[in-house]
C-alpha cells in the first residue's frame, strides 16, 4: 500500500476520532467559554501534546506493555479515571459553597500555564487513547512500517488536534458564546461537571 494512502487512512480515522465529543472537547470549550481565549489556546495545546505522546507511545507498542503487565494499565485507568472524576466533582461543587462568586472570579484567572497543564492531563487522563492509537497503526500500517512513517503518522495526528480544538477554543470564545455562559454559568459548570464524572466513572469501571 503506498505511504500515502496510509497517512489518509491514519488522518480519517484520527479525524473522526478527534471529532468525537469527549473530555477534551468539553474542557476546551468550559476554558473558551468561561476564561480567555488566549487561555484555551494553551488548552488546545495541551490536549495536543497529550495526542502526540499518546501517539508515540501506540506507535512504540505501549499497548503491548499494558497487555503483559496489566497491573500498569490498571495504575493508569484508576490515576486518569480519579483525575476525570475529580475534576467532575470540582465543577459540579463549586457554585455549593457560600463565597461562590469570589471563587468563580479567581478561577477566570488561572495563568496560560495551567490551562495547559489541564488540557495535558486531561488528555492523558485516559490510557485507552494509546490502545485506541495502537489499534489504528495495526489496522492502518503494514507489519513492516519504517520509523518515518509512524513519526510522520503521529505528526498529522498532532496537526489535527491542534487544528480541531484551537478552532473550538476561538468559536466559543466569542462575546456570543460568553454571553450565553455567563447568564448559565452555573448550570454549564455543573453539566461539565457531571461529563466528566460520567466518563470518569466509565474507564473506572469499564474492562
Amino acid at each position: 500500500m503506498p505511504f500515502s494512502i496510509i497517512l489518509l487512512n491514519v488522518a480519517l480515522i484520527w479525524f473522526i476520532a478527534v471529532i468525537t465529543p469527549g473530555p477534551n472537547f468539553f474542557i476546551t470549550v468550559k476554558t473558551a467559554v468561561g476564561q480567555s481565549r488566549r487561555t484555551a489556546f494553551f488548552v488546545a495545546l495541551g490536549t495536543s501534546t497529550g495526542a502526540v505522546i499518546w501517539g508515540l507511545s501506540g506507535f512504540l507498542g505501549i499497548a503491548l506493555l499494558f497487555k503483559t503487565a496489566p497491573w500498569i494499565y490498571l495504575s493508569f485507568k484508576l490515576l486518569g479515571g480519579g483525575y476525570l472524576v475529580y475534576l467532575g466533582l470540582k465543577l459540579f461543587t463549586s457554585h455549593s459553597k457560600a463565597g461562590a462568586t469570589q471563587e468563580a472570579m479567581a478561577l477566570e484567572n488561572i495563568t496560560s500555564f495551567q490551562g495547559y497543564k489541564q488540557g495535558l492531563l486531561t488528555n492523558l487522563a485516559n490510557p485507552k487513547t494509546a490502545v485506541f492509537v495502537t489499534s489504528l497503526f495495526a489496522a492502518t500500517m503494514p507489519s513492516n512500517a519504517p520509523l518515518w512513517i509512524g513519526v510522520t503518522s503521529v505528526a498529522e495526528m498532532s496537526i489535527i488536534s491542534i487544528f480541531w480544538y484551537t478552532a473550538i477554543a476561538h468559536i466559543f470564545s466569542s462575546n456570543r458564546f460568553k454571553k450565553l455562559y455567563l447568564n448559565s454559568k452555573v448550570w454549564i459548570e455543573r453539566f461539565s461537571g457531571i461529563v466528566f464524572i460520567g466518563f470518569g466513572v466509565k474507564l473506572l469501571v469499564k474492562e
